[in-house]
């Protein structure tokens, strides 16, 4: 179709436009394998961000089903943030993220090897949903990997394991990154909370402690340990950031702050709620704290 043709659809139709354009891009595509037989390994390369990694693991067990578990990390690769910083800058992988998260992938079941990818031989590339032209500021980040491969996995059960921290019985951990945060939520009312405790970069944590003056900061050698704190802890507040995609991943008792403008998180399963208006935060936080998980 020419340019002429292109514009006078878009100027009389512009829903058939958009699809003009979606399936002129899906034929550039080359799609990957989508038949997986069954064998004794399976070797799968991943560029993104930490909480991409985590939400591809429903997608990973279910190409390896009972196949051992080879996830080659590649670094480097360019991210887009916009205005808000972000603690690995303009980069969605590097070294120092691989080695917090391999404990916590090592833990996970049939998760052999986590290492750098350094142009092994793969059975699925992760990356591949990035060439298709899917709209990634909304739906679930891990169905994307659904619609790439023609998988499902049961969202509801948890798919992510961790030892529970038990001297955190009685708190709540929060998580909240610098971006991603819901127009008109404060977190002011959880100083009436007596044990209160924050997860994430420093400069994170500076930020809620003006709100908040009570929060205590949990530092983290690892994201295992991450792991075991937020299950471990009697409530988890996350906005859409790396932490809640681990309190997703183990179903615990959580609360999300849904940004109405990039809404691609999604709580599936028992013990998860989201919020963006600040009575409805109050109210859940009020009720799932003292709710006997």
């Amino acid at each position: 179709m020419n340019l002429y043709k292109r514009l006078k659809l878009k100027a009389s139709d512009y829903e058939a436009y958009k699809n003009f354009k979606f399936l002129n891009r899906v034929k550039n595509i080359s799609h990957p394998v989508i038949d997986f037989p069954s064998k004794s390994d399976y070797h799968f390369k991943h560029s993104g961000n930490a909480g991409d990694i985590i939400y591809s693991i429903p997608a990973i067990k279910a190409i390896a089903k009972q196949a051992n578990i080879h996830l080659h990390l590649n670094l480097g690769r360019k991210g887009i943030y916009g205005k808000n910083p972000h603690p690995l800058g303009d980069k969605m992988l590097n070294e120092k993220m691989v080695e917090m998260l391999k404990p916590l992938l090592l833990k996970q079941s049939k998760f052999s090897i986590v290492d750098i990818y350094t142009n092994q031989q793969l059975d699925a590339d992760l990356d591949k949903f990035r060439e298709y032209p899917l709209i990634l500021n909304r739906g679930n980040i891990a169905r994307w990997y659904f619609l790439a491969f023609a998988i499902n996995y049961p969202l509801h059960q948890p798919w992510l394991i961790a030892e529970p921290d038990t001297s955190l019985g009685d708190s709540i951990v929060v998580a909240r990154s610098q971006r991603y945060h819901a127009p008109g939520i404060d977190y002011s009312f959880l100083q009436q909370y007596p044990r209160v405790h924050f997860i994430g970069v420093k400069d994170e944590f500076e930020e809620i402690k003006q709100d908040v003056p009570n929060i205590q900061y949990l530092p983290v050698k690892d994201f295992l340990q991450m792991a075991s704190y937020i299950a471990g802890c009697k409530l988890f507040i996350g906005n859409q950031s790396f932490p809640f995609s681990i309190a997703e991943g183990l179903k615990v008792n959580r609360l999300l702050e849904y940004y109405f403008q990039s809404p691609n998180v999604s709580v599936e399963g028992e013990n998860g709620f989201d919020f963006c208006f600040q009575p409805h935060f109050e109210k859940l936080v009020r009720e799932r704290f003292a709710f006997n998980v």
